[in-house]
Parts: C-alpha cells; sequence; structure tokens
C-alpha cells in the first residue's frame, strides 16, 4: 500500500512538473509572440524541453510565422513591381500627352483644312498610342496574378496566325517590308486560347515593326508533339540587345526608336505562353534577332 502510495505520489510530482513547464513555456511563447508582432521580426519561436503536445503547438505556430513571412515578402515584391509601373508608365505617356497639346493648339490655330486634316490624324494616333499603352498595362498586372487562369482548348494556330499577320498587312507595306512567311499546309492545332495566341503574337509582331529593319521572316512547322513557332527580323545597324532581359519589363533595347512603347509587350506575350503550357526563347545570331515559340500539339482521340 505504501509502495503504491509512493508511486502515485511521484506520478504527481511528474505531472506537476510538467505542467509548471509547459506553463511557463506557454508564457514565454506569448511573451515572444507579443515582441514578434510588434517588431515585425523575422524570428521563429524558441524550443525549451516540452512535452510533445508543447512542441506540436510552437511547430504549427512557426510554420504560420513563416507563411506570415512569405507573404510579406510576396507584397513588398507587389509593391515595388506596382511603383516601378507607375514610374515607368508616367514616363511613357508624357511624350504623347506633350505632343497632344502642342497638336490641339496647332489644329485650334490652323486656317487651312488641309492642315487640320493632319493635325486630327496625328492626335487620333497619339490617342491609340496611349489607349494601347493603358491596355498593356491592364493586361500585364492581370497576368501578375498567379490566380488568374486562362480557358484552354484546341485552337487552329494556323488559322489564328494567318488572320493576325494578315492584319499586318497596311502596315508592312507603309514601312515597304515584304516579310517571308512558310505556313505549313497542314491546320497545326494546339492546346491553347485564341485571344491570348493572337494577342502574344501582335506583341511579337509589333516588336518587330518597332526594332527590326525591313527584313522579316516568319515560319510555323510541326515538330512530332510540338508546334513549333519562329519570328525573326533583321537588326539595325549596331542594336545592342541583352537577351538575358529580353522577357523583362520595361526592357527596351533602344529607347529612342520606343517612345511609343511600354516595354511590356514580350512580357505579356511570354507569360500567355507560359499560362498554356508553352514556351518562348530568343536569340541573336549574326545580326538577326529571333524568337521562337513552342506549344503543344493538340491530337483529336
Amino acid at each position: 500500500m505504501y509502495i503504491l502510495i509512493g508511486i502515485l505520489s511521484i506520478l504527481v510530482c511528474i505531472l506537476s512538473c510538467i505542467l509548471i513547464s509547459d506553463r511557463r513555456q506557454i508564457k514565454q511563447i506569448c511573451r515572444q509572440l507579443y515582441f514578434l508582432e510588434k517588431h515585425e521580426s523575422n524570428m521563429l519561436l524558441t524550443k525549451e524541453s516540452l512535452s510533445s503536445p508543447s512542441r506540436t503547438l510552437i511547430d504549427i505556430l512557426n510554420k504560420q510565422l513563416q507563411k506570415q513571412k512569405q507573404e510579406r515578402i510576396e507584397n513588398l515584391k507587389k509593391e515595388r513591381m506596382i511603383a516601378e509601373i507607375y514610374t515607368s508608365l508616367s514616363h511613357d505617356i508624357r511624350t504623347p500627352l506633350t505632343s497632344l497639346d502642342g497638336y490641339f493648339q496647332l489644329l485650334e490655330e490652323a486656317e487651312e483644312e488641309k492642315d487640320r486634316r493632319r493635325y486630327l490624324k496625328i492626335i487620333e494616333e497619339r490617342i491609340s498610342s496611349l489607349k494601347e499603352m493603358l491596355e498593356e498595362l491592364f493586361t500585364y498586372t492581370k497576368l501578375q496574378n498567379e490566380e488568374y487562369v486562362i480557358q484552354l482548348q484546341r485552337e487552329n494556330l494556323s488559322q489564328i496566325l494567318k488572320a493576325t499577320l494578315f492584319s499586318y498587312y497596311d502596315s508592312w507595306m507603309e514601312r515597304g517590308i515584304t516579310p517571308q512567311i512558310e505556313i505549313t499546309e497542314q491546320p497545326v492545332f494546339v492546346l491553347g486560347n485564341e485571344q491570348a495566341i493572337r494577342r502574344s503574337i501582335q506583341n511579337i509582331v509589333k516588336n518587330g515593326l518597332d526594332h527590326g529593319n525591313q527584313e522579316i521572316f516568319i515560319s510555323l512547322k510541326k515538330e512530332e508533339k510540338d508546334a513549333i513557332l519562329i519570328f525573326k527580323n533583321k537588326m539595325a545597324e549596331n542594336e545592342q540587345i541583352d537577351i538575358e532581359k529580353i522577357f523583362e519589363r520595361f526592357y527596351k533595347a533602344d529607347e529612342a526608336r520606343s517612345k511609343n512603347s511600354t516595354g511590356l509587350g514580350l512580357s505579356i506575350a511570354k507569360r500567355f505562353l507560359e499560362k498554356m503550357h508553352g514556351a518562348i526563347f530568343a536569340e541573336v545570331d549574326q545580326g538577326w534577332f529571333t524568337i521562337r515559340i513552342q506549344m503543344q500539339v493538340y491530337e483529336e482521340k
């Protein structure tokens, strides 16, 4: 009997010590949490000799703290990105806005009808340029949201490519450009989104118009399970392109020739291709700038 009482007494003492230790540790946890909240520290909660439930509690709290830390980092990145976007945008739109103001004044003062028509045409072009810049900004911002999803389905890449290229016919003719186009006769179907594909092609073609030097080559072919779309344009003399930065936002190889561009076009194309499980690459070789798009061929079962 005395032995049993002794054993029970020992167990009670052990449990009391554990409870006292855990209570002390919980107080310490509360003090650490208060400190971390007040100072926005990246430190984690420390462990002492604890019971299993207390260690589990510490582990759960530390995971939440690490999650909050990562969220803070992501939020800071987004804030910096937004700040950079607005800074760059304000710089980019200053030129067309200043130009608009000047042409509106000339329009008011013009007496000849031919001059008024010319000024109106220029004003329309500047307004169109501003709309395009704002649309680029909206699209780019939307694509940065990881939760933004585009609907994928079977699309006729050959047909989309032909229709999009045809829309640039007048622009090429105005600049005296006769592009070389090679599209496989067999229709190429891919897993994608028509609007996203068209927008990507438009941005790449526009990049060639802005930076190219007369010669343009475009081809579409099928290689096993991939559709390969290639855009090549002859580079201007002495033009320097940093391939490592070509798909970064706001990158412009030649600021003087990009005064009506946000520098977001190729970044947008890259994001669209990634969301369609495709890929886009760029290279410079012997005076030619090449963009290569690779998309998954959609085979009907």
